[in-house]
């Protein structure tokens, strides 16, 4: 295995000094790595894998030196565009190295919707025309292996791609960060939210642990899961898919669960929301300022005005709890007003480590879904 201390030191020692990217579970000790690692100002958690190219870019504009962007796999659709019409030997020709956490590698066991793009990965990058080596929980060292993706990188001024299988990084030991201490945690607030919707609400819940929650507050209650959309993969779009289902049927109340990992991920979505005025649409954001899914990096949730930015964006109704009386409060009034309405709920870091996963497949998920919003199934 690669210690990620002596991986970062080493890049650091070859200049490279400046990382962005968008945090992954196969790359979490590396992302624990670069918090406390590079100075300050120099690892920046971007919103989205194309926001982290355009960083890098600008860096490289201003120094001339090489830079890193980190991503898992599912990320490669965010920076095609950037790479191909920015960061390409034939447009502005940026030195940049990228690591990506393979997600779904042949053979390894992995989630339904990691295993196509573990698949096609290599012939996308192929594709791209950008060469890569493979690094794995085999190597004790991956000197070799940056100094020759170095040296591509600086003589043809052009993208490389360093791919990392699961089990590739050792364990961080630096000191972790204290998170907030909010009364509820994500599954509590699941769980009270859930319980207080009527029999003909439906539910689009985000990709990870929230998904992952609502099916399980389904088995516990001996429920069936046809109420429940779980967008296992698309992170960031979640809030659209419900709004596409809120404006092709108002006779129901469309609950989104999302992050705010995901919502800034693709926050364009939310003026899109306001200006449709889909007065079924109800916006749950779930917030503990971290991408908890993947090893609880920290995003920018906690220090952004979620509930300024959706009024700016002509959500009617904005509104935000902390504790369990004040979301019974908070929904009593998203279920008698007029949307779009948006209920932020801040909520502590973390999960049952005895967290399951969904045993229907997405299609059984989606067909379900569709028989129950189209008023074929049992309520």
């Amino acid at each position: 295995m690669i210690d990620p201390r002596e991986f970062v030191e080493y890049l650091q020692a070859n200049s490279v000094e400046f990382f962005a990217g968008v945090p992954d579970s196969l790359l979490k000790e590396l992302c624990a790595c670069l918090e406390q690692v590079p100075e300050a100002g120099q690892h920046i958690i971007s919103a989205n894998e194309g926001g982290a190219v355009a960083l890098a870019l600008g860096y490289h504009l201003a120094t001339r030196k090489i830079p890193l962007v980190y991503l898992q796999n599912s990320g490669l659709g965010n920076i095609i565009n950037p790479l191909l019409s920015l960061a390409d030997a034939e447009v502005y020709s940026i030195p940049l190295l990228l690591v990506i956490g393979w997600r779904g590698e042949p053979g390894v066991h992995d989630e339904p919707q990691h295993k196509k793009q573990g698949r096609v990965m290599l012939s996308m990058l192929e594709a791209m025309e950008i060469p890569y080596s493979i690094l794995g929980p085999e190597m004790n060292d991956a000197g070799g292996s940056v100094s020759e993706a170095l040296a591509y990188v600086r003589k043809n001024n052009a993208p490389f791609a360093l791919l990392v299988k699961k089990g590739t990084f050792s364990t961080f030991t630096g000191h972790k960060k204290k998170a907030a201490a909010f009364e509820l945690t994500r599954e509590a607030a699941i769980q009270q939210v859930l319980g207080f919707l009527d029999e003909r609400d439906v539910v689009v819940s985000t990709t990870g642990m929230a998904s992952r929650e609502v099916y399980e507050y389904r088995e516990r209650k001996g429920e069936s899961h046809e109420r429940d959309f779980l967008t296992v993969g698309g992170m960031g779009h979640a809030s659209q898919i419900a709004l596409g289902v809120a404006l092709q049927r108002p006779d129901r109340s469309v609950y989104c669960l999302d992050g705010d990992g995901a919502l800034l991920m693709h926050l364009g979505a939310l003026p899109i929301t306001g200006v449709k005025k889909a007065g079924n649409f109800k916006h749950i954001v779930l917030n503990n300022g971290a991408h908890d899914s993947v090893g609880g990096q920290p995003t920018v949730g906690l220090t952004t005005d979620i509930l300024g930015i959706a009024r700016a964006c002509s959500y009617q109704v904005v509104m935000q709890a902390q504790t369990s009386q004040e979301l019974e409060s908070c929904l009593q009034e998203v279920k008698r007003s007029k949307g779009p309405c948006l209920l932020e709920i801040l909520i502590r870091c973390g999960a049952r480590k005895d967290l399951g996963r969904p045993a229907s497949t997405p299609v059984e998920n989606k067909h379900a879904f569709m028989d129950f919003i189209q008023g074929r199934a049992n309520v």
